[in-house]
């Protein structure tokens, strides 16, 4: 999944989506903090689905979901499903199109949602750059919009601001652009650029202030770093693993912290946590939990209490493990056991 795939509904559970095969699955708990439901269902009915879908999720604690799906040989499109509550059943798949109009799949999506609760749907175009769909406020989709960019890699980092105002990162060779809405409801616009060796696949984005996002990702020495348009990347500690990391803003011992999580060269979860936009207080990790799979992957979510919740994923096996902060000082967790 491209974007955070644990998420707190609006009635206070937790739920996880998981691709499998030509389907997205999700599961939730039963009540907050109660048992997890089983199986999984599908979401968004019966059509098949392409690899990599996104998820990204509003205010109003609604999910929105956005997945490529063929649509005859050679071609794909995009298609998009609401999921309102976690045990309630999502929408259908409804078709959004093509960046290009027609073609086969471009790259792996990205969805933000604004604080009108409109989803915003980022892909990169043929051409290399980048093109967004947005909803329109009594339904249905604004027409594709060429956001412009060259060289754009796979993967984007899509966020929405405290402010409500939707933003995106995406990685370039030797370096990261970044868009950002003038004023709500407007398409962003390529505001920034940065030179910084960016290892593809790693970038994770984050609201860490009022008016400010923060963007997490690997360097090519294998730094984890952090970059907040207006200033320069800042390296904040050497990555646990190869993959990209979870974030979270939470609030620990009182204090405003960003938690950041990572599968580990070891096949452990790593957690490390330091206070918002303070990189040079510094961060170190510490590991948890049993040895994983290696395609294994960890989310982080606040569950109704506040507290934070730590999930991890194996395409391969299915597995879904899942702990809690718990009630006491620093970052200690419950036993880790399977949802």
């Amino acid at each position: 999944m491209n974007g955070d795939w644990l998420l707190r509904g609006r009635d206070g559970r937790l739920s996880v989506y998981l691709p499998s095969g030509e389907a997205l699955l999700c599961r939730a708990e039963l009540a907050p903090g109660g048992p997890w439901e089983a199986p999984p269902r599908q979401v968004g009915g019966d059509q098949k689905l392409r690899p990599g879908p996104a998820v990204g999720q509003g205010a109003d604690g609604y999910a929105h979901l956005v997945s490529w799906r063929p649509t005859k040989p050679g071609e794909a499109g995009l298609v998009h499903s609401t999921h309102f509550r976690p045990r309630l059943a999502a929408l259908d798949w409804s078709p959004i199109g093509h960046p290009d109009k027609t073609g086969d799949r471009t790259g792996t999506p990205a969805v933000a949602v604004d604080a009108q609760g409109r989803a915003h749907v980022f892909v990169r175009n043929s051409s290399g750059g980048v093109s967004m769909a947005a909803q329109k406020e009594k339904g249905g989709w604004d027409p594709w919009r060429d956001l412009k960019g060259s060289d754009v890699q796979e993967d984007l980092a899509a966020v929405t601001g405290e402010c409500g105002r939707v933003e995106l990162y995406a990685a370039v060779p030797g370096g990261l652009l970044y868009w950002r809405q003038g004023e709500r409801g407007t398409p962003p616009v390529l505001e920034e650029a940065v030179e910084t060796p960016v290892r593809p696949g790693t970038l994770r984005a984050v609201a860490t202030s009022a008016d400010r996002t923060t963007l997490f990702y690997t360097d090519d020495s294998g730094d984890l770093c952090a970059w907040r348009p207006g200033g320069k990347p800042v390296s904040l500690l050497a990555s646990a693993g190869p993959g990209p990391v979870s974030a979270v803003r939470c609030e620990l011992d009182g204090h405003d912290c960003t938690l950041l999580a990572q599968r580990s060269s070891s096949g452990r979860v790593a957690f490390a946590a330091y206070p918002t936009e303070q990189e040079a207080a510094g961060a170190w990790w510490t590991e948890s939990g049993p040895q994983l799979p290696s395609d294994a992957r960890v989310s982080l979510a606040t569950d109704e209490d506040g507290r934070v919740v730590a999930a991890t994923l194996s395409p391969s096996t299915g597995q879904l493990l899942l702990t809690r902060r718990k009630d006491e000082p620093g970052l200690a967790l419950e036993a880790w056991r399977e949802g």
